[in-house]
């Protein structure tokens, strides 16, 4: 009873893991090296490419669109989740058990914050691209203070799930009701984020249930109107494909940590929860590193602008390195750099419009 009746702020982490039987480190240091050698990589693609998409759809004009605006959101939620990974990787290991319970909250709150805007942008984007299938239009009518709303929503949040634990949920004042994979974090609010997190999941699914329905309906309405070539033509195969990829990705990254979040929470001590714990959280973070790849390499258009941008940067890079190019005043085109070709745009366009049409 005395463990329940006295708070423990001022002690180190170390104490919090004693407590949970985690006195034993996982990790020596010919371990942890290549584990966050390899994680900094992907970090720093992470952080690479979605800058790309940020730019790409700031210096884009044909991105100045509801979806887009999401989808730049969506890349700063993996931005930050990037970040959040590289502060994380450096304080594990006996560097966490050194941690002060702010330093600990900061640590895993930077975490739970950036997962929790990927996750809650997703769905955002997924209801987006279902107003849009449904009324037959390439962009929804939301206008830019819609969406600016929609995006504060979505980082107030994210902010609030990952804030909650440090405002006074969590078991630093009843140590018999912390949890096993987060030492200061009580079992009930892990329950809860778990399951508010897979229940945004079901919804996200079933919105995109409802448009693969849809779709494949028109399909099959235009399969009656139109010639074979031009069906296997309009046939909106490409958005099927995105749909089963969004889908397939966060399945496989998501799901098994939340699973064992939800059976720490739930207290299940035959399930050894904490034998996955970093591979799990390294699961999650490759949601993060295929998010870019499936909503930009995805969309020509976006992956031409893209390389423009890498055109544009290996230019710039080149001219500096030549006195001869520093001397000549740059064209017109050089000076741009986020021009794309008539042909280009034209083809995005035309592509797009055939798969709201269908």
């Amino acid at each position: 009873m005395a463990l329940q009746n006295h708070c423990y702020y001022d002690r180190e982490m170390l104490f919090f893991y004693s407590n949970g039987n985690q006195t034993k480190e996982d990790w020596v240091n010919t371990q942890l090296i290549p584990v966050q050698a390899v994680g900094s990589l992907f970090c720093i693609f992470i952080l690479l490419s979605n800058l790309l998409v940020i730019t790409a759809v700031i210096t884009n004009r044909r991105f100045h669109y509801p979806f887009y605006y999401l989808l730049a959101n969506l890349a700063a939620s993996d931005f930050l989740a990037a970040i959040a990974y590289v502060y994380l990787m450096f304080h594990t290991g006996q560097a966490s058990r050194k941690l002060t319970v702010n330093g600990y909250f900061l640590r895993q709150g930077l975490l739970d914050t950036s997962l929790s805007a990927s996750l809650a942008n997703l769905l955002v984007i997924a209801l987006e691209r279902y107003i849009s299938v449904m009324n037959c239009k390439v962009h929804s009518n939301l206008t830019k203070r819609r969406v600016t709303l929609l995006i504060v929503l979505v980082w107030a949040v994210s902010i609030s799930m990952g804030a909650v634990p440090s405002l006074g949920w969590n078991c630093v004042c009843n140590l018999e009701s912390c949890s096993q994979l987060a030492p200061i974090f009580s079992r009930s609010y892990l329950i809860f984020w778990s399951v508010s997190n897979l229940v945004a999941f079901l919804v996200m699914v079933s919105v995109y249930v409802r448009i693969y329905v849809y779709v494949k309906r028109k399909t099959a309405v235009l399969k009656v109107h139109t010639s074979g070539s031009i069906n296997r033509k309009r046939t909106p195969i490409k958005l099927i494909k995105t749909v089963m990829t969004v889908l397939g990705a966060f399945v496989i990254c998501w799901t098994p940590g939340l699973v064992v979040l939800l059976l720490d929470g739930l207290n299940c001590e035959q399930c050894q929860v904490m034998k996955f714990k970093r591979w799990l959280l390294l699961l999650a973070v490759l949601n993060s590193v295929m998010n870019p790849c499936i909503y930009s390499y995805k969309d020509e258009e976006m992956w031409a602008t893209i390389k423009n941008l890498l055109h544009c940067v290996g230019n710039g890079t080149r001219r500096q390195r030549s006195s001869k190019a520093n001397s000549r005043p740059l064209s017109s085109g050089q000076d741009t750099g986020v021009s794309q070709p008539p042909s280009e745009e034209t083809k995005g366009g035309e592509e797009e419009q055939d798969i709201i049409k269908t």
